[in-house]
């Protein structure tokens, strides 16, 4: 693959970066000249990322994080930065079960709320204070951040919590000259999500209610990021884009479990 130099001499952290949206934003930094490290719980699927870029030309590292623990954050942050400087940061991890919304657990409808939210605000408290020269910080939001999520209600509730702090982070460290912003994704085909690509019936409810009839792949998601990494979008902080096929010009199907 021939690299590019527009992001030549700058460092990133992806967390997450490992598989899905992350590895195809891996990918587009790396292509562009960025210096990436990528920060995931499975050393060996890293370890078999590294190899499959170095293939293609490009030199990525890892380290070991999971996302839910602070001190493993705040270490990818200092390998990712070499201890002298950050430039981009993105996170990619979250998820949701799907359930009617009476039926979580008190506490598990809390644990799942920080599982989308935690890992953002541990790694901007983190990555930020690195970003010396200015920054782009990149979090990956939903499309459930803005329209109800019937039996997502955890989900959704995790993902507007991202963007309202997005939107508090832009407005903060906007005199730093660091910039703060979201993708939403609609629904993108990634390993977490093959077995709703892999049901026609679930599919096509999702495509009735999209202006563009497809999935998403995670190289849409990736070039939004990428947008926002790099000096094209050195004027925007505090927005969310949304990349959904038109999705939430609709509506979102009902994913209710149903009642036993």
């Amino acid at each position: 693959m021939t690299t590019g130099s527009l992001l030549a001499g700058t460092r990133a952290v992806v967390v997450g970066g490992s598989s899905g949206i992350g590895l195809a934003t891996t990918r587009l930094l790396a292509a562009d000249g960025c210096r990436v490290t990528i920060a995931a719980r499975g050393e060996e699927r890293m370890a078999s990322v590294v190899e499959l870029l170095a293939a293609e030309g490009l030199s990525v590292a890892w380290v070991a994080c999971d996302t839910m623990v602070e001190t493993d954050v705040a270490r990818a942050v200092e390998v990712a930065s070499e201890g002298e400087r950050l430039d981009i940061a993105v996170t990619v991890p979250g998820g949701g079960t799907p359930m009617n919304v009476l039926d979580y657990e008190c506490d598990a409808f809390s644990a799942e709320v920080d599982k989308n939210v935690r890992p953002v605000y541990m790694l901007l408290h983190y990555a930020a204070p690195m970003m010396t020269n200015g920054g782009s910080f990149v979090a990956v939001s939903s499309t459930a951040a803005v329209f109800s999520t019937r039996g997502l209600a955890s989900y959704r509730a995790g993902k507007a919590a991202v963007d309202a702090l997005v939107d508090v982070a832009a407005d903060e460290l906007g005199e730093r000259n660091i910039r703060v912003n979201s993708v939403r994704p609609g629904l993108t085909r990634t390993e977490s999500t093959a077995r709703m690509f892999e049901s026609p019936g679930l599919l096509s409810r999702f495509l009735e209610q999209q202006a563009i009839d497809r999935g998403g792949e995670a190289d849409d998601i990736a070039h939004a990021i990428r947008y926002f990494a790099g000096p094209e979008s050195s004027w925007v902080t505090g927005q969310h884009l949304t990349v959904d096929g038109g999705h939430t010009l609709r509506a979102m199907p009902d994913m209710r479990p149903p009642r036993l």
